[in-house]
């Protein structure tokens, strides 16, 4: 098998450059690559297009790539956690698509499974659907979304071995594995990382084949966007 472990983090980036549109897997703060992230602070790369459900808090997670202004255009279904995402937005300093959720998720599936485009009823009559080509099946009216085309998918997954087999972990499998192959290189931070070979090939979520690169993260924080608790009575 080959093997697609790299040593470091910066290792698996090479390549990302100014401008390029990256696909980055999460839901909320649950499942979110931090390694990568961090590190394209570091990088101080910028101009991205960033598709992802969300972005992130104003100090975790996309919120770090948006305080320093190294995202151009932000492709997300859901932003509301964000204080500093709403500034750039409403001043025009950022470009905002917004899209279904659902779609968001298909329209990565569509890159991954190598389909242009598809229809959907979802955002019909609605902003989303404007200057975009429609048709009628069944007496409903449709829409024509195209997959995104990405240069790399920056996911997080539990568990993956060398050949790039990820296994993900409850809520974590949210995005992350529509994400996998849907861009022209797919990034993997993983938790545990093992030889090849060693995982369950029943438990196995994604194949390899959606992997180029894959590597070891550490200090994951796992934040929670909002505790809510009971009071004792």
């Amino acid at each position: 098998m080959i093997n697609k472990n790299v040593n470091t983090v910066q290792e698996a980036l090479v390549g990302i450059e100014n401008g390029m549109t990256l696909l980055l897997g999460g839901f909320g703060l649950c499942g979110i690559p931090e390694n990568c992230i961090a590190e394209l602070v570091q990088k101080e790369t910028s101009q991205l297009t960033c598709v992802s459900n969300n972005a992130g808090v104003d100090d975790f997670g996309l919120g770090l790539l948006l305080q320093k202004k190294q995202i151009k255009k932000m492709i997300s279904s859901y932003v509301g956690e964000n204080a500093e995402f709403e500034r750039q937005m409403l001043s025009g300093e950022l470009e905002v698509e917004l899209i279904p959720q659902g779609t968001l998720a298909e329209r990565c599936r569509a890159a991954q499974a190598g389909i242009p485009a598809f229809y959907t009823p979802a955002g019909y009559g609605t902003e989303v659907a404007e200057g975009k080509e429609t048709r009628d099946f069944n007496g409903k009216t449709h829409i024509l979304e195209h997959a995104f085309e990405a240069d790399f998918s920056i996911i997080k997954a539990w568990k993956g071995d060398t050949a790039g087999n990820l296994i993900f972990k409850g809520t974590a499998r949210n995005f992350n594995p529509c994400m996998a192959g849907a861009a022209k290189i797919t990034i993997v931070e993983v938790e545990e990382l093992v030889e090849a070979g060693t995982l369950d090939p029943n438990q196995i979520h994604i194949p390899g084949i959606f992997v180029q690169r894959i590597f070891q993260g550490e200090k994951y924080e796992k934040r929670i966007e909002q505790r809510t608790v009971r009071t004792k009575n």
